[in-house]
């Protein structure tokens, strides 16, 4: 395994943009990890777009990013119909779009491109396209489709965090507890599968896939 950290920018705080199709998509896909990073870089500014949810869906969003980062993040929800992401594509590109101009991330989570799930595919396209110089990291989110592959960088997780995700998305969002795929058995089974394939020293991390990533050295003359 080589590890990989994330650099600091210098003379301003590190900037986090989290997307996702649905409310509880940035947190079953990427809450550990959001949260080691805040835990490490308190200042950080983080700016969480969730792009669709009815009004108890919404609120149940801005809640969860409230209990997990504190108030830290500019919430953000929109109004795009579940299930039709596609058929709203020009819409999403745009809203999407308008959101760069104000704020330039350090890291971006978004679904995975790759993803079965139409709306998740959808925004995993549109974020490659439009943050095509950044470091994009495609979350995974296990469902019915049968969708998931190999990670290519993963996030050890304490196995304190690992609990304290499962316990978050159980609470913050009692919409969602009738699904099949949203239970503390399944989130778990994902992260210790992770974290077995990474080595964790507690056994539990968050994958993540990665499309381009720039290696880059310092040689000093001599």
């Amino acid at each position: 395994m080589i590890p990989v950290t994330l650099a600091r920018p210098n003379g301003r705080p590190f900037r986090v943009l989290a997307v996702g199709a649905h409310p509880d998509d940035i947190e079953i896909g990427a809450g550990g990890t959001i949260q080691r990073l805040l835990d490490e870089r308190p200042d950080a500014k983080v700016r969480w777009v969730v792009l669709s949810g009815s009004h108890v869906r919404a609120a149940e969003a801005r809640q969860s990013c409230d209990a997990l980062l504190g108030g830290a993040a500019e919430v953000v929800i929109g109004a795009f119909r579940d299930a039709y992401f596609p058929f709203d594509g020009a819409a999403i590109k745009d809203a999407l779009a308008g959101m760069r101009a104000d704020f330039d991330p350090d890291v971006v989570f978004a679904p995975r491109p790759e993803d079965r799930h139409q709306d998740h595919r959808l925004v995993g396209e549109l974020i490659l396209q439009l943050y095509r110089d950044h470091l994009v990291l495609g979350y995974e989110i296990a469902k019915t489709d049968a969708d998931l592959a190999s990670p290519n960088l993963y996030v050890p997780l304490s196995a304190e965090a690992a609990e304290a995700k499962i316990a978050h998305l159980l609470a913050c969002f009692p919409s969602q507890r009738s699904r099949p795929w949203f239970d503390d058995a399944a989130f778990r089974a994902l992260l210790r599968l992770r974290g077995l394939e990474s080595q964790a020293p507690s056994g539990y991390a968050e994958g993540f896939h990665v499309r381009r990533m720039v290696l880059q050295t310092s040689v000093s003359g001599g």
